[in-house]
């Protein structure tokens, strides 16, 4: 395999092939009102960040990445080196516009950049959100946006304000660019399977990467290149990934919130302390108003059964979905299975962004990202504390899991709390 196929293949998404024309935008032809390059700033630059760009390229001939941000020189050069194999043409970053640091991300916000990518740690994300919206630039916002709820109402706070200033927010949440989701969602807010009463969502799989320490590296170093294992950078596996399942169960109901939440969850495989302070499997009910239930499964444990689906139940009718299998479909008065185009989703929300940018069209998933991500810490939070919390509760809490940006050292040694214990452990 030669070094450019193996780069398209350890971005997770296929970035080659035909571009898709973004739904928001057929049959609604407006005259382009940004019709110049549009500058593009990485911030964030592993393996998804490098995907992301590359996404973003492709999504528009007329961008050109001019900025690239990290705290380690190691990742910038592997993503910079990875960009110019795929589209060199495109990517226009001297070394002047390499920035390393914890105050990295100002150097590209204080740039001439139009648009930028937001793909760091999630810890990092609602603050580096805020100084974007604040900078006046359109935003890719990976997800989840937050790891605690005093995280999630500064997200929510400056979407409000990117929506007064006319820029674009686009999230991370890659189902809601995905046609054939779109296709059912749609027919299940048309009524199609009647009224929503049930939403299950299930999503168990094995384990992931680890970088062994290195005699050279602080603690804090360590932390942060194993960041999916502790709690405070990534808001545990339940916010970081699980959140894709948990935003399919806002989607079904309109973006209604929950009442409260009740969880149960712990480490039963993943108990070495090499992997942090996180918890490998959780289950969870979200009670929302009218009766309708929400009941989401996930695990991470090696050598387990993996599926990854969802049913929505509703008084006429089921809709199910089966990610592996590529099944959309829906039983009951209104059967139907999807069967039109597909797209590659990774791609399509750069296109939409683009497209919204260049004809003046805000897009602003702001409001959406944050309540999606909420969904996922409330669940963290009711499966720690092992209590059922309520909605307002939990948007009420003023507890942060990690140190102010200002904070940031390599020789911070930021402590990490013990592997929470249900009925002993405090969240609010």
């Amino acid at each position: 395999m030669n070094q450019r196929r193996s780069f398209l293949k350890s971005t997770g998404t296929a970035i080659v092939g035909t571009a898709v024309l973004p739904m928001a935008f057929i049959n609604h032809p407006v005259k382009a009102t940004f019709d110049r390059v549009l500058k593009v700033g990485l911030i964030g630059c592993g393996g998804r960040g490098t995907g992301a760009a590359a996404q973003a390229l492709k999504a528009d001939p007329d961008a050109v990445l001019t900025c690239m941000a990290d705290i380690f020189p190691d990742y910038l050069k592997e993503s910079y080196d990875n960009l110019m194999m795929f589209n060199p043409n495109q990517v226009k970053v001297d070394k002047a516009h390499q920035f390393i640091g914890f105050d990295a991300y100002r150097k590209v916000l204080d740039s001439d950049v139009d648009v930028v990518i937001l793909t760091t740690p999630p810890a990092f994300r609602p603050h580096h959100f805020v100084e974007a919206v604040a900078a006046g630039k359109h935003v890719f916002c990976e997800k989840p946006v937050a790891v605690d709820a005093p995280g999630v109402r500064a997200v929510l706070e400056a979407a409000k304000k990117a929506k007064e200033k006319g820029l674009s927010v686009v999230s991370g949440f890659t189902y809601r660019y995905d046609f054939p989701k779109r296709a059912l969602f749609e027919k299940i807010s048309k009524g199609e399977i009647g009224e929503v009463r049930s939403i299950l969502t299930v999503r168990n799989g094995g384990g992931l990467w680890y970088k062994e320490r290195k005699p050279n590296w602080t603690e804090m170093e360590y932390q942060l290149r194993n960041w999916y294992y502790y709690d405070w950078l990534s808001g545990d596996y339940i916010v970081e990934m699980m959140v894709h399942s948990l935003d399919l169960m806002s989607w079904a109901l309109d973006g209604q919130l929950p009442v409260r939440v009740t969880a149960t969850g712990g480490r039963q495989a993943r108990t070495e302390s090499k992997w942090g302070n996180i918890y490998d499997h959780f289950a969870i009910e979200y009670e929302y108003p009218n009766g309708v239930k929400g009941v989401h499964f996930s695990r991470q444990q090696q050598g387990s059964s993996n599926t990854n689906r969802a049913e929505i139940i509703g008084r006429e009718g089921d809709a199910f979905i089966d990610i592996g299998r590529q099944i959309h479909a829906i039983s009951g008065s209104n059967t139907w299975n999807y069967e039109g185009e597909k797209n590659n989703p990774y791609e399509t929300q750069h296109e939409e962004l683009f497209t919204a940018i260049r004809k003046g069209q805000p897009i602003n998933e702001g409001e959406l990202m944050a309540n999606s991500t909420m969904l996922a810490i409330i669940g963290r939070m009711a499966a720690y504390s092992g209590q059922t919390i309520s909605w307002q509760d939990a948007m009420s809490s003023n507890l942060t899991l990690g140190p102010k940006m200002e904070d940031y050292d390599w020789d911070l040694v930021w402590p990490v709390t013990p592997v929470a214990v249900p009925g002993v452990s405090k969240v609010l």
